[in-house]
Order: structure tokens, then sequence, then C-alpha cells
């Protein structure tokens, strides 16, 4: 069976995937380092891990399998995560996968230290609703193609 994970604490896409997990009968984990309200998440399994850097990543990871999907802006976590065989979904609806990934750090890494030289102050985009459109119609293509039948 399928499970969804959530690195729960930034991201903006919660609902939408607890829904289409619901209606997809995919189970879903929604981890954080607190702040989630269950009862907002009937469907889902929360799980709330100690405060630290990557504590929820390392939780993800540790859980985390082949043919899993892990949704999450967390460049590193969507890395570990294809190591362990699992979809890496970020919330604007891109896809991270073995050709992509290698990109995707080496910007971060670049993209930090312009931040830390002060070359840039880091200022990201406002998540629109094109983002969220385009994270519900990724999040159903892999479910599908991972063999989790629409309903």
């Amino acid at each position: 069976m399928i499970t969804l994970y959530v690195d729960a604490d930034a991201c903006p896409v919660k609902d939408e995937t607890v829904d289409v997990a619901s209606r997809r009968n995919v189970a879903v984990v929604i981890v954080s380092n607190g702040g989630i309200r269950p009862s907002r998440y009937p469907a889902a399994r929360i799980v709330t891990v100690p405060d630290g850097p990557d504590v929820a990543d390392d939780w993800i990871v540790d859980n985390c399998q082949s043919g899993d999907v892990v949704v999450t802006a967390d460049i590193p976590l969507a890395s570990r995560a294809l190591e362990k065989g699992a979809v890496a979904l970020g919330p604007t609806g891109r896809e991270f996968t073995a050709e992509t990934i290698g990109a995707a750090l080496s910007m971060r890494a670049f993209n930090q230290h312009l931040r830390e030289t002060g070359e840039s102050k880091g200022y990201n985009a406002a998540f629109s609703a094109a983002d969220r459109a385009r994270f519900l119609e990724a999040l159903h293509r892999v479910l599908t193609r991972l063999g989790s039948p629409a309903r």
C-alpha cells in the first residue's frame, strides 16, 4: 500500500494531500515538530517529533519505503527519499527525480551562498493558486503511475 508522507511544518498543501489520499484510499502521515491539530485531519496519522534540525526529515526517511510519496519543499529530504526508492514531490508540483536532484541540490547550495554573502535577500515567491493546481495534478499523476486508482 502506498503511503504519503507530508513534511508538514511549512507545507501549504496539507489539506489537498489529505483530500486526495482519502479519495484514492492511500494512507497519509503528517510529520511535524508540533502545531498540527489532529482533529483537522481525521483521515491522517499525525506524527509529532521533537524540536531539532532535521528530526522530522529523519523520521520520514526512517519510515518511508520504495513506492511511497514524500511531499516536501526540502531538497535534501527529497534526495534522501529518492535514495530510499520513494517519490519526492514538491508543494508546487515539482517532482524530484534521480536525474534532477543533483541540479536541485547544487542550486540550493548556490542560493544559500548568495544569501550568506549578502548578494541575495533570499525572498521566495508567494505560493499561488497555480502552484496548488500544479501540485494536485502532479500528485494525481504520481499516484496513478504508482498504481493507486482514481475514484
